[in-house]
């Protein structure tokens, strides 16, 4: 295990939240999965405070990075709590997502997702779906586009599958990114018109 891998672990437990917080960030740039159990740990003493809402996202975008598909119980379980924080539930539903692609099982991921209903668990999981450019099937991205069609067009839901649909096809796609031009957001404007150049562009998660 590298050096900079044990000392991030060890600041998981640091009082200070901000020290929590940078640790956790860093793990989840270096992906090393050896620091899964230690960061699921720390989630399940994390979220018991609520006030430390943004340590608590960055552990679970690490969690997406560096667990493994066997931490999909304690997430599903965590995400669909009625007093998860809305921070959490978005990173969660990228960190599901993550995980569950490790096991080539994303579509079943996103249907689990789309299943629940929850507007900020969905985005997260389309902001993995992003970041990782992922070509879903017809059947995935009919139900991904009448979940997110059935909202407002101000809704933020809309921006990541703006995105992510420079890898997708079909006159479905075509018809909803194009919708997205016109739309009155300007965000998702722009994220549609980089996709119908089939370019992803350089959009990051916060």
């Amino acid at each position: 295990m590298a050096v900079d891998v044990v000392e991030a672990i060890r600041r998981l437990q640091d009082p200070s939240s901000a020290r929590r917080r940078s640790a956790a960030k860093r793990l989840e740039r270096l992906a090393d999965p050896s620091a899964g159990p230690a960061l699921l740990r720390a989630l399940r003493n994390e979220v018991l405070d609520p006030r430390t809402w943004e340590t608590q996202y960055r552990m679970t975008m690490a969690l997406g990075t560096c667990g493994s598909p066997s931490d999909l119980p304690h997430l599903r379980t965590l995400v669909v709590r009625p007093d998860t924080l809305h921070a959490v539930r978005t990173a969660g539903g990228d960190a599901v997502l993550r995980l569950s692609h490790m096991e080539e099982s994303h579509a079943e991921a996103i249907r689990w997702c789309l299943d629940t209903g929850d507007e900020v668990l969905v985005g997260g999981a389309l902001q993995a779906v992003a970041m990782l450019r992922l070509a879903l099937d017809e059947e995935t991205v009919t139900d991904v586009l009448d979940f997110v069609e059935a909202r407002s067009p101000q809704d933020g839901i809309y921006f990541w599958p703006a995105v992510a649909a420079a890898g997708w096809s079909g006159q479905r796609v075509h018809a909803f990114l194009t919708s997205c031009v016109s739309g009155p957001r300007s965000d998702v404007a722009e994220a549609a018109t980089s996709s119908l150049a089939g370019s992803y562009g350089t959009y990051r998660p916060f």
